[in-house]
């Protein structure tokens, strides 16, 4: 075993890391421990890595490392995951000076975006659940993990990490996922291997050129490749304006005659600078805590 610490800037809730639901994950309780499996970044391996609160710090505690791997980088792979590699203190600022934005804030305490394991990851997972419920394409996922991935054990508990692309590529065909699936997971296999995902080349890239590259994936069309760049990468500010259930929610709370259109989220979501995505995810995970008349603009 392996530890590493991280002391967040502004506050952070570990629980509501751990439950936060999206993709695959879909934990309902938190018992103290937040767990996770995952492929490297550099995509030679996977690791575990079980995250707890040791007064103001996140400790780490990282299963399976490779004698070569560096627990420095995992330990920068799973801050960026929680939104532990952002110094949060402003966005407190940001939320606090947002009538609507503040009591959803103030409800979730310490809410952070949690992001998928990598681009890589999420890629994947843009291809599996296509036209899927959440829930099947998770348990698919799970089995492949488990059959072909690698089974850690985190904290007492074994916990499945996706395939590597030369672990998925070496799968021909697995039961409940269709050829044309298999085929799309498979060029995203190949795209990862050429690079396509590296992290580093997203983040520095114009988003426009980023989304052409994502979609010359197979597989990845203008929604895929927008969630491999806003939701793997770490981004903050980037405005979410394509999103229905954002518009509905921001169309009611600031008070619009209907769901927010484009033109309208630009001009709202100029006050959540430089925590545009930030902002657009607390609305989406939290704001049904607060009633609408104790979030709403004047």
């Amino acid at each position: 075993m392996t530890n590493f610490r991280i002391t967040p800037q502004g506050p952070f809730s570990l629980a509501e890391a751990a439950t936060f639901g999206f993709g695959h994950r879909a934990e309902a309780s938190f018992d103290g421990t937040m767990r996770m499996a995952f492929c490297l970044d550099d995509l030679s391996g996977q690791v575990g890595v079980a995250l707890t609160v040791d007064g103001t710090d996140v400790v780490g505690t990282v299963s399976g490392l490779p004698p070569d791997a560096d627990v420095a980088a995992v330990r920068a792979q799973a801050a960026r995951i929680v939104s532990l590699d952002v110094d949060a203190r402003e966005y407190e600022r940001v939320a606090a000076a947002d009538p609507v934005v503040a009591p959803v804030l103030a409800a979730a305490p310490g809410l952070r975006p949690v992001l998928f394991h990598s681009p890589y990851e999420a890629a994947a997972w843009s291809v599996l659940s296509l036209r899927w419920a959440r829930r099947q394409a998770a348990a698919v996922r799970e089995r492949l993990a488990r059959a072909h991935g690698r089974v850690l054990d985190v904290a007492g508990v074994p916990v499945a990490a996706f395939p590597t692309p030369g672990q998925l590529l070496a799968v021909e065909a697995f039961p409940g996922i269709p050829e044309v699936k298999m085929q799309r997971l498979h060029a995203v296999a190949r795209a990862a291997q050429a690079g396509t995902f590296d992290l580093a080349t997203l983040r520095a890239a114009d988003p426009d050129d980023a989304d052409a590259a994502l979609r010359a994936v197979p597989g990845i069309g203008p929604f895929s490749s927008a969630l491999i760049r806003v939701r793997a990468t770490g981004v903050t500010d980037e405005l979410v304006d394509a999103e229905h259930n954002l518009a509905e929610i921001v169309g009611e709370r600031y008070g619009l005659d209907g769901p927010a259109d484009a033109a309208d989220l630009a001009r709202i979501a100029e006050a959540w600078r430089p925590f545009r995505t930030w902002v657009a995810v607390l609305l989406r995970a939290a704001a049904g805590r607060v009633p609408v008349g104790n979030g709403r603009a004047a």
